[in-house]
């Protein structure tokens, strides 16, 4: 390889290393989505569910097995309120507001110990992905993402959102 790719290699490595390292990332990368978007079960390969109701209350199995957060008797971690922060901004959180529409980082709080994780939400509003951890640079391991669950039913009814919305 020439030297001049080499160097195009080298400065795009070394680009994406300052953006996760800088906290960038969880900007680069946050997707905002809206409540609607949110409500429903959200699972990971490594087995954790999470499912959000409407009236911002939600259910969690095995949160434990994500290690996301520093909360006291992690396995009592089952049930409890989201909501978004009213700034998305990572480094300037707001108060949670069960208010807020939409947003790109959730607050869980559970109601064992009245814990509280921050969920920052990844990728494009469409294929959104969940990572729930006390940094966002630390990430999350591979199999900790979470991925809506959409159902046939959820799918159909996107899909006819989308159809009626373009005009179709």
């Amino acid at each position: 390889m020439s030297r001049k790719l080499w160097r195009s290699i080298g400065f795009t490595g070394l680009m994406i290393a300052l953006t996760v390292s800088c906290g960038l990332a969880a900007r680069i990368y946050a997707a905002d989505v809206s409540a609607d978007q949110v409500q429903g079960r959200w699972t990971s390969e490594a087995g954790t569910s999470l499912t959000f109701h409407e009236d911002h209350t939600f259910a969690a199995e095995h949160f434990d097995w994500l290690r996301a957060s520093d909360c006291k008797n992690p396995s009592a971690l089952s049930s409890g309120r989201w909501a978004f922060y009213a700034s998305a901004d990572a480094d300037q959180f707001n108060a949670a507001d069960e208010t807020a529409t939409h947003g790109a980082v959730l607050s869980l709080i559970f109601s064992s110990g009245g814990c509280e994780v921050n969920v920052y939400l990844f990728g494009d509003e469409d294929h959104p992905s969940m990572c729930p951890t006390g940094d966002p640079d630390d990430g999350c391991p591979g199999d900790g993402y979470l991925h809506r669950k959409q159902t046939a039913a959820s799918a159909l009814d996107t899909a006819g959102t989308r159809l009626a919305g373009s005009g179709k």
